[in-house]
């Protein structure tokens, strides 16, 4: 009987822990830190850790990508806290040109600069030659609260394999499931 009270109380302090953990006050913790913004926007900012597997129409299947769907690699980028030394598993290997790209969320809230990244797809009215930078753009992607429907401004473009990646966060233990999106060279074999 005492054992069971304290596993009891194990659990619940373990999910007491948990709840605060996710709390939405930010005051002096950064839920977003390592992410490409100016300091302060993150607060205003909702990052869909998760996402749908469904990708544009049109967006081209990479036939034969250096990490094939299915295999394993390792994070190297932290457009997201927890991202960086993770061990991803491919999910999806598309080819498009990704861009970096600067924004003021249409849910009002500071500027986010160098967003990491929104592809040529998800870009409305993108043609078919890659957007010169500075070029002004409007955004038809949801990886972020207030992202749908914003105008950006492209910062940096890189034609390359995006990738759609699920991994365990390194700082909470949250499972990410198709996340969009990482480059090539933002990840190394496992």
């Amino acid at each position: 009987m005492m054992k069971k009270i304290l596993l009891m109380g194990i659990i619940a302090l373990i999910s007491a822990l948990t709840i605060a953990a996710c709390g939405n006050d930010n005051e002096g913790s950064n839920p977003h830190e390592g992410m490409d913004m100016d300091p302060g926007s993150e607060e205003s900012m909702d990052m869909d850790h998760s996402g749908s597997a469904d990708v544009p129409e049109g967006l081209i299947v990479q036939e034969n990508p250096t990490y094939a769907v299915g295999t394993k690699a390792i994070l190297e980028t932290d457009h997201m806290e927890g991202m960086k030394g993770a061990e991803a598993t491919i999910v999806g290997a598309y080819d498009t040109t990704a861009y970096a790209i600067s924004y003021t969320p249409t849910t009002g809230g500071e500027r986010v600069t160098n967003h990491k990244w929104v592809i040529h797809d998800e870009i409305k009215d993108a043609g078919e030659d890659t957007l010169e930078l500075g070029t002004e753009v409007t955004i038809e992607a949801d990886h972020m609260n207030g992202m749908d429907g914003a105008t950006a401004e492209i910062d940096f473009a890189e034609q390359t394999t995006v990738y759609m990646v699920d991994y365990t966060s390194t700082t909470n233990g949250e499972e990410v499931t198709n996340h969009k999106w990482v480059t090539e060279s933002e990840l190394s074999p496992k």
